[in-house]
């Protein structure tokens, strides 16, 4: 039984990585986010979604990708490495002597 629904789960992850326009439960799971949050993120509109005729939304996998990075933290090793740059080569991009 569980090896069924192990390749259940996985053969469901190879149809989610083919697909590019992904109904509200593939999103759930793309986005491994609560029903209650998606809800959310789509009622302040902070996600972009599509509901042709006005019935089930839908999403746009590259749309939910980009909502995912938005935010980047950065490591210090690359906040390191632009502070150097920028000691470098100066505010206009021009290297100082």
């Amino acid at each position: 039984m569980k090896n069924t629904m192990k390749g259940q789960n996985f053969q469901s992850e190879q149809n989610l990585q083919q697909k590019e326009i992904l109904s509200f439960k593939e999103a759930l799971v793309y986005l491994d986010v609560s029903e209650s949050l998606l809800y959310k993120l789509t009622s302040n509109r902070a996600l972009t979604f599509y509901k042709p005729n006005g019935g089930k939304l839908y999403f746009r996998k590259s749309d939910l990708h980009d909502w995912m990075t938005k935010n980047e933290i950065k490591s210090i090793l690359v906040l390191e490495d632009e502070v150097n740059n920028y000691l470098k080569e100066g505010k206009d991009g021009k290297k100082i002597n």
